[in-house]
């Protein structure tokens, strides 16, 4: 398929500011949050969305409904951000076109970020929002799980916390784009390093040293590509060809299915890192995300 002219456009603006940016590998959290948060405001929903604050054992999270949610499904949705930066207001759009389009409730967390608050304070945010749901009757039958880049990485290492606890697991887990190798391994982030205009390396390579604090980078809950992954849910893992980190999921779909779990690797080719964010502007987000929904109706109940 070829790339719409909005999805050249776009490519094209990441592109030149990218080009011109002089502080590419400097990095500056309150700008990293800001710009971020910012990013979130221009694409919007695709649909009429309401807003609800929640507290989950402790954690800030968010409830977001369409005029799709009128089912028992749920999405509790992890967001991406390199476990430094994103927020529920940088991500509030594109878990309510995901809730959308899965016609399901959606409620997205705010877990603590590094490096004010490093490993392990982000998955126990995350395992507290899951038992909450739990808690309040949610069947996990009706939950499933997405996350983006980071919180890709976080959706399987949630799954692996609730396997090893043997808690019950949620119908269905999708990751776009996730980041499952702080070790940085995968060949893309070489063979992909002129091709992705949207992560910068440098950057990358010192918010891990934020997120570790120290902890083993092999650690299977910080890098799930060392996880023995058996038992996991249904995944969908969504990536984009230009991307570094095409080879994460590759390599985390192929560990899924020797382990004996059922996955979807959905590649799009020429697709720039969580491009299902711009849904609101070029057609290949709003299709993306359409798979989503289409992949959490088929494996959750109503």
């Amino acid at each position: 398929m070829h790339m719409s002219w909005q999805g050249r456009l776009l490519t094209l603006i990441f592109h030149m500011q990218k080009v011109f940016s002089k502080f590419n590998d400097k990095v500056d959290l309150p700008k990293e949050r800001s710009e971020l948060d910012k990013l979130g405001s221009i694409f919007k929903p695709l649909t009429t969305i309401q807003c609800v604050d929640e507290h989950t054992n402790g954690v800030p999270t968010e409830w977001i409904t369409t005029p799709n949610s009128k089912t028992k499904r749920v999405v509790l949705y992890i967001h991406g951000g390199s476990f430094v930066a994103g927020s529920i207001k940088s991500h509030r759009s594109l878990a309510a076109n995901i809730a959308h389009a899965a016609k399901a409730r959606s409620l997205i967390i705010d877990y603590r970020l590094a490096p004010e608050y490093p490993f392990p304070s982000a998955l126990e945010d995350t395992l507290s929002a899951y038992q909450w749901l739990l808690d309040h009757k949610n069947a996990p039958e009706h939950i499933s799980i997405v996350g983006d880049s980071a919180g890709g990485g976080l959706t399987i290492a949630l799954l692996l916390k609730l396997r090893d606890l043997t808690l019950p697991m949620p119908a269905a887990a999708v990751c776009l784009s996730p980041m499952i190798d702080h070790t940085y391994t995968g060949e893309t982030w070489k063979t992909n390093s002129g091709a992705d205009i949207l992560i910068y390396p440098q950057k990358e390579y010192e918010f891990t040293r934020m997120y570790l604090g120290g902890t083993d980078p092999h650690n299977p809950f910080v890098s799930p590509f060392y996880a023995d992954l058996t038992g996991l849910p249904q995944l969908l893992i969504q990536v984009g060809t230009y991307e570094l980190l095409l080879s994460d999921s590759r390599r985390l779909a192929e560990k899924a299915r020797t382990a004996g779990v059922d996955v979807i690797l959905d590649e799009w080719e020429g697709m720039q890192h969580v491009w299902q964010f711009g849904a609101s502007f070029f057609p290949e987000g709003r299709m993306a995300i359409a798979k989503i929904g289409e992949f959490i109706q088929q494996n959750t109940s109503e």
